[in-house]
């Protein structure tokens, strides 16, 4: 055996592109033997030692055995100090090949990371449980990663509307739905049923700040985090509609990385960017301890907008509330009469005159009341009240310009053109009538004056929303508001939007006031704050956050479904397990009911059982996890009617009719 592998081992050495710093890559050369890729597969069989080892003759043709290949380099003995198919190094490269030349001015540019081939599943249940990830590389076992990623079976369907909680007897396909579990492997199962039907996809992850709820892997944390984003976000792309919008929050922490990511995956015809837009959200104000010993204060996070395809921006439709603009200040005294004969005033003029004050004396008259009444009067005049605007020739039509011209010429008359779709062309002096009523929108239930949105958003800050919804979260969640402006940016009504990282449910709650469909998947356990609680709440007619400013009575309904575990509930056992004895058990039961990696000799490891035990329980815990077929944490649709995971007839039937009706 030591011998077969010491000529392997120079054998491949010949080939530079499997060298890295003077090592053998293992991973690479996995890779390309499960590609049978011609270069190596010449190469071993020009060798009559490995052309008998690693080929059977099939009709007087030679097969290489790929599986025999690939365990024989898997070896532990075989090159046990070989490199990962990348350093533990993150930066922009240009190849595989050439892991010196981090910069390049390619156009061939791509993020690479430590472990970037592999597959997280990131199996937390709560919020404050860490854990020691575990990778699997598609490169070297693309077949168990296919299965890994197969749609789940569901169980524990319930429906929640005003009335209650009940049995669901059937399904039509176009509920609301709360999935619970692993969410890489919820959005894998949704494939199956809405690939390219979802419009917006809104996530708030992990920031991967060292304090939030993204605790898996202290070795590599930093490419860890890229890992989990990226399996995700691969998924996640195929899922939205070709008309779709992904909008994901984000601080600094990983910003530029998310972007290049983004890129990658979302831009992948050469000269097209469908990154859309970074706005700039204020989440906090500088007081308090974050001013302490602080230089620059940072008080904002980032939105990252990119889209799938077609972008249908909805830009018009939503605005922010701004301060009046005195530049209209211009009044028309007789609204009433035919546009021909307007006169005018200013606004100061003809307010004091409705209050019967003199302009000069009014702020002292009026105190403190004197720029309330002023508004108020701004808004209950809109209609008469405008400002003049210069024309540009270049901006307008000829029609327009003619009238223009027209109106300069005859000075004591109002011009008008009519349009169709468009408000008609109020001409005076050679320029146009701007009304302030044109300026105002519908902002939380009020007509106020207004302006189109900018890239940078200051004003839905986290305020007053500790219990907003009627759950309370120490750290991460989204003001409705804010939610409630990406909805109505990138969806319509009855548009299915998808949110993966749940949390409490902010998103799918303003989905469900503002009339969309709606997807949530969440695997932490936040209890009392959960996700659920709050769509009860919802349903029942709560009137925190935006509920007021849309009217919202409740009312609706959704369905909650959770993925069918397997091998997860030993996971479980041996992270809750707090002595060894506890571990042995669960070991006793694994071992006659479990799903054990194909690799994983089990007689070997009993006969060198105390010995195990000797070994600290952090460790034994480690090594129980990693000797479970990961491919059957949950049960595979597929698989739904093997005995061996006892789904109900129930069950059953909601499972195929939740996978047939899309």
């Amino acid at each position: 055996m030591q011998n077969l592998q010491n000529e392997l081992i120079e054998l491949l050495k010949q080939e530079d592109n499997l060298v890295v710093d003077g090592h053998l890559n293992k991973n690479k050369i996995v890779e390309l033997a499960l590609k049978v890729e011609p270069q190596l597969i010449s190469l071993l069989i020009k060798n009559e030692t490995f052309k008998k080892h690693f080929f059977q003759e099939v009709s007087n043709v030679l097969v290489f055995d790929k599986i025999k290949f690939q365990r024989f380099v898997n070896n532990k003995s075989f090159l046990p100090d070989s490199y990962t198919a990348f350093k533990n190094k993150i930066g922009l490269i240009t190849n595989d090949d050439d892991l010196d030349n981090f910069i390049s001015t390619s156009n061939e540019v791509v993020l690479a990371w430590p472990h970037k081939d592999c597959v997280l599943e990131g199996g937390q249940t709560k919020e404050d449980q860490k854990r020691n990830e575990i990778f699997w590389n598609e490169t070297l076992a693309p077949d168990s990663v296919d299965r890994l990623l197969d749609a789940k079976a569901l169980t524990n369907f319930k429906k929640f509307d005003k009335d209650g909680e009940h049995k669901v007897t059937a399904l039509k396909g176009n509920e609301n739905l709360i999935l619970k579990g692993n969410n890489l492997l919820a959005l894998a199962s949704l494939l199956k049923t809405h690939r390219g039907l979802i419009k917006l996809i809104y996530i708030d992850p992990p920031y991967n700040t060292g304090n939030d709820g993204f605790q898996y892997n202290d070795n590599f944390n930093h490419s860890t985090w890229l890992t989990f984003m990226k399996n995700r976000l691969i998924i996640a792309s195929q899922l939205l509609s070709e008309d779709g919008t992904i909008c994901i929050s984000i601080d600094n922490n990983e910003l530029s990385y998310m972007q290049v990511l983004c890129d990658e995956i979302f831009c992948k015809d050469e000269g097209k960017s469908n990154k859309k837009n970074i706005i700039t959200v204020k989440r906090s104000s500088v007081s308090g301890a974050k001013v302490i010993n602080k230089g620059v204060v940072n008080v904002t996070e980032f939105l990252v907008i990119y889209s799938k395809n077609h972008l249908k921006w909805n830009p018009n439709r939503v605005f922010r509330k701004k301060e009046r603009d005195n530049r209209y200040g211009s009044f028309i005294t007789n609204i009433e009469e035919n546009y021909e004969n307007w006169k005018f005033s200013s606004v100061l003029e003809a307010f004091s005159a409705e209050l019967k004050i003199e302009k000069s004396k009014l702020k002292k008259t009026l105190g403190s009341e004197y720029e309330e009444k002023l508004e108020n009067f701004y808004y209950s005049n809109s209609n008469r009240i405008f400002r003049f605007v210069a024309l540009d020739d270049n901006a307008v039509s000829d029609k327009v310009v003619k009238l223009k011209k027209i109106s300069k010429e005859d000075p004591n008359k109002v011009y008008l053109l009519e349009r169709e779709e468009k408000s008609n062309y109020y001409l005076y002096k050679g320029q146009a009538i701007l009304f302030f009523e044109e300026r105002l929108v519908n902002i939380d239930g009020h007509k106020v004056f207004a302006e189109l949105l900018t890239d940078i958003w200051d004003d839905v800050l986290p305020n007053d929303l500790h219990n907003e919804g009627g759950v309370s979260l120490k750290k991460g969640k989204k003001p409705e508001k804010f939610i409630q402006r990406i909805l109505e940016l990138f969806s319509n009504e009855s548009d299915v939007v998808l949110d993966y990282h749940l949390g409490s449910g902010t998103t799918a709650s303003v989905a469900h006031k503002i009339k969309r469909k709606y997807i949530g998947v969440e695997q932490l356990d936040y209890e009392k704050n959960d996700s659920i609680v709050r769509l009860n709440n919802v349903i029942n007619g709560e009137q925190s956050g935006i509920s007021k400013a849309v009217n919202w009575q409740g009312g609706g309904s959704f369905v909650y479904a959770e993925l069918k575990q397997y091998n997860k509930k030993y996971i479980d056992l041996i992270q809750d397990a707090e002595t060894k004895e506890q571990l042995i058990n669960v070991w006793d039961e694994m071992q006659d009911t479990a799903f054990l990696s194909y690799q994983f000799d089990k007689k070997t490891f009993n006969e060198r059982l105390e010995a195990f035990k000797t070994a600290p329980i952090e460790e034994m815990k480690q090594y129980l996890i990693e000797v479970l077929d990961k491919n059957q944490l949950y049960v595979n649709y597929s698989e739904i009617n093997d005995e061996t995971f006892k789904v109900s007839q129930e069950d059953k039937d909601l499972n195929q009719q939740f996978y047939s009706k899309k």
